[in-house]
């Protein structure tokens, strides 16, 4: 099959019939005063998410409380925090890069008094599931993926791909794995798509189950 040689077709006229589809999410570090707004986010997007609805079951003050919670993650991963999120904060990440021989963030983080207030009447429930996690918790260097979520208003517009994106880069250079809980089975095959997979089912006692889910490296 071959081209009428009397038409030249330039790129750009190749490039008016093609649909590129939208452009990827801008990924971001936050900038300096965004860390509330990058809290608000995840606290929306995790309104009912198991693990949120467990920890607080009072509807009332549940986004305002899974936002609080996510900043005490950030405080406790300390210089390896990694947070991520797009040009209009409009999803976030919040990773913990490798470092041989730290304490998982769970444990740091039943160490924060700010959690008594935080999680008032749940911290019990705080303290048994950042315990259990910690027993279950992937012991060689990797890369963490603490938490994942994109504003309701705007899921299943890429934005959550966008944000694991750069890190799984640095997993494939660095030849480290990835590892994640899942704490909705619905999210499972997302996950799958960017090479995880289930390690095991857990049920936190009195509570959810998670998937603990490891991405590795060829």
């Amino acid at each position: 099959m071959h081209a009428d040689p009397d038409k030249t077709e330039t790129v750009a006229d190749r490039q008016e019939t093609l649909d590129f589809g939208p452009p990827r999410p801008l990924v971001r570090e936050p900038r300096s005063g965004e860390r509330r707004r990058v809290q608000e986010v995840l606290g929306r997007a995790f309104f009912d998410d198991p693990v949120s609805m467990f920890l607080f079951p009072d509807e009332r003050r549940r986004e305002t409380g899974f936002a609080a919670f996510t900043g005490l993650a950030i405080d406790a991963f300390g210089a390896d925090a990694l947070v991520l999120t797009n040009e209009a904060v409009q999803g976030a990440a919040i990773w913990q890069r490798p470092s041989p021989g730290r304490p998982g963030w769970s444990k740091q983080l039943r160490m924060g008094v700010r959690m008594l207030w935080v999680i008032r009447g749940g911290f019990r429930k705080a303290i048994g599931l950042g315990e259990f996690m910690n027993e279950h918790h992937l012991q060689e260097p990797h890369y963490y993926l603490a938490a994942l979520g994109t504003d309701p208003a705007f899921q299943g517009s890429g934005i959550g791909s966008a944000l694991i994106q750069p890190v799984l880069e640095c997993c494939d250079t660095e030849r480290k794995p990835a590892y994640l809980e899942s704490s909705k089975r619905s999210n499972i095959p997302f996950y799958n798509k960017h090479g995880f997979e289930v390690i095991e089912e857990l049920q936190i006692p009195g509570g959810p189950s998670i998937w603990p889910m490891i991405r590795r490296t060829g």
